[in-house]
């Protein structure tokens, strides 16, 4: 059984991206979101094994979303994935609760750090 993801980004070309890439392997998206109150809304509806959250979106962001999850599921496995990988903001993912935080676009090692969170 595939193992089940929401992709929550407000690019619709980078969750297109996402989903082919994570679709290639051992994983299945079940939903995606365009703003962060939509990605918690769609974590309570699904309850997915991974979330990957963008930090720049509409509507709450990735940050204030990862929050929010986290209150909600204490082990949500919440990925981070943004340009904007500043200290701050990786720092704060971390301590959030994020299990990682992913440097738009280098995803070349997303499905390890996918199957490294659930292991």
């Amino acid at each position: 059984m595939k193992r089940t993801v929401i992709i929550a980004d407000d690019s619709r070309f980078m969750r297109h991206w996402l989903k082919q890439q994570i679709e290639m392997s051992n994983y299945q998206i079940i939903a995606e979101a365009s703003t962060g109150l939509e990605a918690v809304k769609k974590y309570v509806q699904y309850r997915p094994d991974i979330i990957i959250l963008d930090i720049v979106m509409p509507e709450s962001n990735g940050l204030d979303a990862l929050k929010k999850i986290r209150e909600i599921d204490k082990d949500a496995n919440v990925i981070i994935s943004s340009s904007l990988a500043t200290h701050d903001n990786v720092t704060r993912a971390l301590h959030y609760g994020a299990k990682d935080f992913i440097i738009k676009p280098h995803f070349n090692k997303l499905i390890q750090i996918m199957d490294n969170t659930l292991d």
